[in-house]
């Protein structure tokens, strides 16, 4: 059984600093061999007595569509797009976000994503009720940092509105030339007021995995993202951390959004006494294949660090060793994306590419985690300053000023040491009196009021201080895990 990465999310990946183009990307689908599709067509019609087929009142009926369009309508179309826009309605038609249709430019980025190469803001986007949803920002990137959080829904690029798009569309409307703005309007649960984003497109390349070992002798691995090399990567992290006599081990594979379904097996199964199931796929008869490990347990203790950003191939990962190795899972709920897609790369012929769902994933134990997560078995939050909605100001904050933009600044300060008292968006007398105090350290004019200078400013502190690993509250927690164990 082979699988191939992706769901029906789209890809936007950042550069570190600034950031970038859309793109498709990968998330747990089968591999088939890649061949033409007409050869396996005609099989299946010869087999099932070509009920696949077209009926001859069907293809009258589109034929006559196509006719009245490039006869009557009042424009000239391009065939190509009528086709393409066909093949997209039918999948449009199964109402799931994960099945979907790409065009041959948009196929090539899906392509380059498997490989681990990106274009795009540095988060994975899915279509939920008509709207982008944020799925997950890619840790490290400009998008991360920006703010861009999972379950964010995007409501505009440059002005430009994506509600009502399909994937691809909206998809198109955030990309663009190297070096361009993009301006995005972010809604997000809490804020009453949109979110402005500004990313600079460009492209990036990406490392999947990074290893560390801590003071105490836990190691930690960090994986990004699921893709073709991931495998490779995490092993020679893992037997580098082995060496140095690695006590324990903590896998961070928050905002990791997915990937190659194969890699993650492997992984996986580095981890799991041989013969115990790493994953389940269940089709739509109910008939169900495990996917049994060929490794050996380790005996170090082992944690799962996730959050809401973790899908996909991350929730494999989780719900793998969790249950059948025994390893603890620290941190938030995850995503809740259970389901398993086939990639037909060259099926339509055309370098276009058609994905699709085939089946359920399970975990070892037979659960189906789709659209409800995996919970953690320690629930840690991350502090404030992870979440807090980034600055876009567009007039200096003064006292008594009301507003989205003031409550960001109070959280900003106290999540800093400052004092502001409040953080309900209110610029009281204690929120001027923490601005000058952070103005005075930081070699600003001490004038209370938050100008464009105090708050860029402002964010770099923030960011220094959310990169500075002492600071993270759920690793901290997931290492004490491990140590206890």
């Amino acid at each position: 059984m082979h699988f191939k990465g992706r769901t029906v999310f789209a890809f936007v990946m950042l550069t570190m600093i600034a950031s970038v183009l859309v793109t498709l990307t990968i998330a747990d689908q089968m591999i088939k061999p890649d061949k033409p599709a007409a050869p396996a067509l005609s099989a299946a019609a010869a087999d099932d007595g070509d009920r696949f087929r077209l009926k001859k009142e069907e293809l009258t009926k589109l034929n006559a569509v196509l006719e009245l369009i490039e006869t009557k309508y009042y424009q000239k179309v391009d065939r190509m797009e009528l086709l393409d826009g066909a093949v997209s309605g039918m999948m449009s038609s199964l109402d799931d976000p994960y099945s979907v249709y790409m065009e041959k430019d948009v196929a090539k980025h899906f392509s380059e994503s498997i490989e681990g190469s990106f274009t795009g803001i540095g988060a994975e986007v899915t279509l939920e009720n008509g709207r982008v949803v944020v799925v997950s920002p890619i840790k490290g990137s400009p998008a991360e940092r920006s703010g861009l959080l999972a379950k964010d829904i995007l409501l505009s690029v440059n002005g430009a509105k994506l509600d009502g798009l399909n994937l691809q569309d909206a998809v198109a409307k955030i990309r663009g030339p190297k070096g361009t703005k993009a301006k995005i309007q972010v809604q997000r649960v809490g804020f009453s007021d949109p979110i402005q984003l500004v990313l600079i497109r460009d492209d990036i390349d990406v490392e999947t995995v990074y290893g560390s070992l801590q003071p105490d002798g836990t190691g930690v691995i960090e994986i990004r993202q699921f893709s073709l090399h991931t495998a490779e990567r995490f092993k020679q992290e893992l037997a580098k951390l082995e060496e140095q006599g690695m006590k324990g081990l903590v896998l961070d594979v928050r905002n990791n959004p997915g990937g190659v379904l194969p890699v993650v097996v492997e992984i996986a199964q580095t981890f799991l006494a041989k013969g115990t199931t790493v994953v389940q796929v269940e089709d739509r008869e109910g008939n169900r294949e495990k996917t049994l490990s060929k490794g050996q347990e380790k005996t170090y203790p082992i944690a799962v660090l996730m959050n809401k950003g973790s899908a996909s191939a991350s929730e494999i990962l989780a719900g793998a060793l969790q249950e059948s190795a025994g390893a603890k899972l620290v941190g938030e709920t995850s995503f809740g994306k259970g389901t398993v897609q086939v990639s037909y790369n060259k099926a339509l012929g055309d370098g276009s590419l058609l994905k699709m769902t085939i089946a359920k994933w399970l975990t070892p134990k037979g659960n189906w985690i789709h659209e409800n997560g995996i919970k953690p078995d320690l629930t840690v939050q991350p502090p404030d300053l992870y979440t807090v909605a980034r600055l876009t100001l567009s007039e200096t904050l003064k006292q008594d000023m009301l507003g989205e933009q003031v409550r960001s600044v109070q959280i900003m300060l106290h999540g800093l040491g400052y004092q502001p008292k409040r953080e309900d968006g209110y610029f009281g007398a204690e929120t001027t009196e923490a601005v000058k105090k952070f103005q005075s350290e930081h070699s600003l004019t001490a004038t209370g009021q938050v100008d464009k200078q105090t708050g860029e400013t402002l964010e770099k502190e923030v960011i220094k201080w959310i990169q500075d690993k002492k600071n993270d509250k759920q690793l901290l927690e997931a290492i004490k895990a491990v140590g206890r164990k």
